[in-house]
């Protein structure tokens, strides 16, 4: 079965673990220097109402993630992205029931991987 990620950028912090722990995976070191497989994309800092403000951070999944597909084959369950985002934003899985819990909020994106 396919697999995919599932990005709830409503909650992303923008603390940029996802992109820390991607970068210093060991069995990342084939990737190109300061690159790695998810990039945190700050949309910016602006006023959506009179008192209101939003700042939204986006995890962008890059044609280098392979869901560290050495890390899973060695037994760990989830790619090192998902297991150390401090906010949970991320979700790793089948892309068919990522599908549906795509379908359960707004504001979440789905990759296939």
């Amino acid at each position: 079965m396919a697999k995919g990620m599932l990005v709830d950028y409503e909650w992303c912090s923008g603390c940029h673990s996802c992109e820390v722990a991607c970068s210093t995976e060991l069995s990342h070191a084939h990737f190109p220097k300061d690159h790695c497989g998810v990039k945190v994309h700050e949309e910016g800092l602006y006023q959506i109402g009179e008192e209101r403000w939003t700042d939204i951070f986006m995890p962008i999944f890059t044609d280098l993630c392979d869901t560290c597909a050495m890390r899973r084959a060695a037994g760990e369950e989830l790619p090192t992205c998902v297991k150390h985002c401090q906010a949970h934003v991320l979700k790793f899985g089948e892309l068919e029931d990522l599908a549906r819990d795509l379908a359960a909020k707004p504001k979440q994106v789905l990759y296939a991987l």
